[in-house]
């Protein structure tokens, strides 16, 4: 197999975790270019690859005036240049490998997914979670008919208040008007999964939510805007204080996600300096956050098949998927898959079924999704061969197109009818 070149556009967080697969097998990949507005972590990702001066950008624009650099470019920008981005890049003939979500609105989507069309490139979006190790056995078992026909999906997503105000409400994906939607941000993931599992296409979504806890009407008697500034008595009794998240709870752990997107310099002195001038470090009650806190989306599938999905701020558990068919249900509860047979009993019997979950380490983030997406991804522009890519640029526009109907739902009050991806 050739090895792969790559240009990373937007070093950050998401950037560094898909650069690191070629340091760990440079054998089938290397990063040849960077392009990253900010010094430090363009500075970062030059030293990591060795990478001379002239293949180092400060603005993605400037890779446009060089012939195609690399076999792929890595577009891990924040998602309001996903478009520009990935339709030029697209038009210069490199493979795409694109963070999620793939653009703000419905119509630069589609125009991404008919660039790579018409220019016959690889695309694939990262939701990375169909590449873990447990959405595979899940799906296996649905597809083998192990519980029958699916007739009905209750999930759930718990984002856990410390990783929401994180996120979204003084990280970038706090506001609509700068990024995507939160069931965008967080959940197309979730949706990716479920119209994955459901062998036909959903039709209708409704759905409801809304902004009701980290606003100034929740602000404490007395706290300050800034966790620094805060009286003690309040600040020692705030769950979402930035002290305690990202320095009293994480002093061995400063230089990994979440304190990395703080700063580069990984110190004690360092985050509180984050803390002290950057976003990172303002009260909760006192951002300029305006995406939901909870949401419920209800999806209804061609063959019949109806989904339930709950999603919010003030509950820690991650993923539950609770799967009811004909002739059983299988239920992933983020530590293992229960399956129960109705063949025997009232109370059917449960089998347990055991998973393998990603370690701490930078390539098995997101239960091991984020390697196992890179290491299809390489194969398939290495090779040619696209068959391990299940989130090309048609499957993932179809799970865009269900949470732009949700939202547009959310909003409006009404049950809003999904365009297909061939409108």
């Amino acid at each position: 197999m050739k090895k792969v070149s790559l240009v990373i556009v937007g070093a950050g967080g998401r950037g560094g975790v898909y650069a690191k697969y070629a340091e760990a097998f440079p054998e089938d990949a290397e990063v040849v270019a960077v392009c990253e507005p900010r010094p430090q972590w363009r500075e970062r990702m030059a030293r990591a690859h060795k990478l001379p001066p002239e293949r180092c950008f400060a603005d993605w624009r400037d890779l446009l005036k060089h012939p195609r650099l690399a076999d792929a470019a890595v577009i891990a920008t924040v998602e309001d240049l996903h478009h520009e981005i990935a339709v030029a890049l697209a038009g210069l003939n490199y493979h795409l490998l694109l963070e999620k979500p793939m653009a703000r609105t419905e119509e630069e989507c589609r125009e991404i997914y008919e660039a790579a069309r018409a220019n016959n490139i690889l695309l694939a979006v990262c939701h990375v979670l169909r590449y873990t190790d447990w959405f595979t056995k899940l799906k296996g078992m649905i597809d083998s008919g192990l519980i029958g026909q699916v007739r009905h999906i209750a999930a759930t997503e718990l984002v856990g208040a410390w990783h929401f105000t994180h996120s979204f409400v003084r990280g970038n994906f706090r506001n609509d008007q700068t990024a995507a939607c939160f069931l965008m941000a967080k959940c197309c993931h979730d949706l990716d999964l479920l119209n994955a599992l459901v062998p036909s296409r959903c039709l209708r979504a409704s759905s409801f939510g809304r902004l009701s806890h980290f606003n100034r009407d929740h602000q404490p008697a007395g706290a300050a805007d800034r966790c620094l500034d805060c009286p003690a008595h309040i600040e020692s009794g705030c769950p979402y204080s930035a002290l305690k998240i990202y320095l009293r709870d994480r002093l061995e752990h400063l230089h990994q996600w979440p304190v990395a997107m703080l700063t580069t310099d990984a110190t004690p002195a360092g985050v509180e300096a984050a803390l002290r001038d950057g976003p990172y470090g303002r009260c909760v009650f006192a951002c300029d956050n305006n995406v939901v806190d909870h949401q419920t989306v209800n999806l209804e599938f061609a063959d019949g098949t109806t989904v339930g999905f709950i999603t919010t701020a003030f509950a820690v558990g991650g993923r539950d998927y609770f799967i009811m068919g004909d002739r059983g249900s299988l239920r992933f509860t983020g530590e293992e898959i229960l399956h129960n047979d109705f063949l025997y009993g009232p109370a059917g019997r449960v089998t347990r079924h055991s998973i393998t979950s990603g370690d701490n380490t930078m390539l098995s983030g997101h239960g091991g999704g984020d390697f196992g997406l890179m290491r299809q991804f390489i194969h398939a522009v290495a090779t040619g061969d696209a068959s391990g890519i299940s989130t090309g640029p048609e499957a993932s526009l179809e799970s865009h197109l269900m949470v732009f109907a949700a939202e547009e739902s959310r909003r409006t009050g009404q049950v809003v009818e999904i365009r297909p991806v061939q409108a």
